[in-house]
């Protein structure tokens, strides 16, 4: 149990996997990350530097992500998130044809396992998109109910008004209304019994260490409480995460997932951050809020600026490296468990799908080298302060448009200082300590110092749109400041 959980939580005995806390994940739209096949290219493949459509394929591969490990472990990436990649007809690959086999166009079952064993390898987890609400057209089970109408035993595998199935308008339930979307009736036992040998499946025959869940709001609770039993068995210290854009609290019980996608979070960052239409003040309560409602499990959220469903955090950022710097500090030292979009870190830019999902350039001219280096020494940062994994969060200074916040376990600590707007002319934060023996703070960002007395810090001009990250400087607190 973090050290955050045992302070507030003292009489619980939930547990995530432990691994989840030290993790910093990186999500991969696959079919857009890197082509390491051109082989298994799906017909009418696009160039690389080709403009992304709904539709359009660029070869993004299994063999691709293989390749690009050494980057990824060079960032200091430790856990993977992959978008679908059961066979599919979509470039997205959320219309599953077949659950248990790998899209040929990405590769197949032994690369599948390549994969896994060589990120393992390398002290990298790995974790799956699971799409269980609902499949596509071409699923075996509905191309069965297609062809036999009233004689397919898939019948009730499915919600259908009436026969033949009709895609245009469907007269069948489906997501979102998208008729090659068929809903999966996960009420019927056959079905739930199907997909939930699908979720221990693929820990047991490929050792991944996880699932992300699509749209799990759709499906019945109690599902979620059969699949959470069913992959726990397979394997404890499987991390299971719903993509939940609301309220995550029902998720949370301990019952179901161990986190959630925290885009309840990235709203307020960015509202604060980027948008300018939150100040810190308001930024405070909504932090302090997502905090209480997690509870214990507030360490093991997946936080993120960025994901396949939403803009680039450059674009949304206006190019301004300065807001996104700001943004990603605060999204690797807030409690809960950094997420990278790919691409984000070299500044890739896009507004709303599809231009969200545009290929990763691998040529380094046209990456923004500031901000990639920022995204390395935050990894970095993290990994080397066991505060900022697992630690206690206290707030510790509001003003406008502001925001100090501290983390600390035993003996470490870290002061996170948010400006986002304009230069402050004067700041005197408290450190947390009370009226303490004067201390030196130095920034891990820009190496500054700054001094601490009688348990407030002064900083002379805070800059505009400036984060600084603040430990004790081991040369002062050992008497001799140099």
């Amino acid at each position: 149990m973090s050290h955050l959980e045992a302070e507030c939580y003292p009489r619980l005995t939930w547990q995530a996997p432990e691994w989840v806390a030290d993790a910093v994940f990186y999500e991969i739209f696959v079919d857009r990350f890197a082509n390491g096949d051109t082989r298994n290219d799906p017909p009418g493949t696009v160039d690389w530097d080709a403009e992304p459509t709904p539709q359009n394929f660029f070869g993004g591969d299994l063999q691709g992500i293989i390749d690009r490990l050494p980057y990824l472990e060079e960032l200091g990436i430790n856990a993977l998130y992959l978008t679908p990649i059961f066979r599919a007809r979509t470039n997205h690959r959320y219309d599953t044809c077949d659950y248990l086999t790998v899209d040929p166009a990405l590769g197949d079952d032994a690369l599948m396992r390549a994969l896994v064993n060589q990120a393992h390898r390398r002290g990298i987890r790995l974790i799956l998109d699971g799409v269980f609400n609902h499949c596509g057209e071409s699923f075996w089970a509905f191309e069965d109910v297609k062809r036999q109408g009233e004689a397919s035993p898939y019948l009730p595998w499915f919600l259908i008004d009436s026969l033949p199935i009709d895609g245009s308008p469907p007269n069948y339930q489906t997501c979102g209304g998208t008729g090659y979307l068929p809903k999966l009736n996960l009420n019927n036992p056959e079905t739930r019994d199907y997909l939930l040998s699908v979720g221990s499946h693929w820990l047991d025959a490929y050792q991944i260490d996880g699932w992300r869940l699509d749209v799990p709001w759709k499906a019945p609770a109690e599902f979620w409480r059969s699949f959470r039993h069913k992959v726990k068995q397979a394997n404890p210290e499987a991390y299971l995460v719903g993509e939940i854009w609301r309220d995550a609290k029902p998720w949370l019980q301990g019952d179901t997932f161990d986190g959630v996608m925290n885009y309840a979070l990235r709203e307020s960052l960015l509202d604060f951050c980027v948008r300018d239409t939150m100040d810190a003040e308001d930024f405070h309560y909504e932090v302090r809020r997502l905090l209480e409602v997690c509870g214990p499990r507030a360490a093991y959220q997946l936080n993120l600026l960025g994901s396949h469903d939403t803009p680039r955090l450059l674009t949304l950022c206006k190019d301004d490296l300065d807001r996104a710097i700001v943004a990603a500090t605060a999204l690797f030292t807030l409690v809960g468990v950094p997420m990278i979009y790919y691409g984000d870190e070299v500044g890739l830019r896009g507004g709303n799908d599809p231009e969200c999902r545009r290929p990763m350039p691998w040529d380094s001219a046209r990456w923004e080298h500031r901000l990639h280096e920022t995204f390395r020494n935050l990894v970095r940062i993290r990994r080397e302060h066991p505060a900022l994994r697992r630690g206690a969060f206290e707030g510790l200074w509001v003003r406008n448009a502001t925001y100090a916040f501290r983390r600390y376990l035993d003996g470490d600590e870290v002061i996170v200082v948010l400006n986002p707007r304009q230069m402050v002319p004067q700041a005197r934060i408290p450190s947390g300590r009370g009226s303490s023996a004067p201390r030196i703070w130095r920034d891990l960002h820009s190496g500054g110092r700054f001094c601490e007395n009688g348990g407030m810090l002064q900083i002379e001009a805070l800059p505009a749109k400036t984060a600084y990250l603040l430990v004790p400087d081991e040369v002062a607190v050992g008497g001799e400041n140099r």
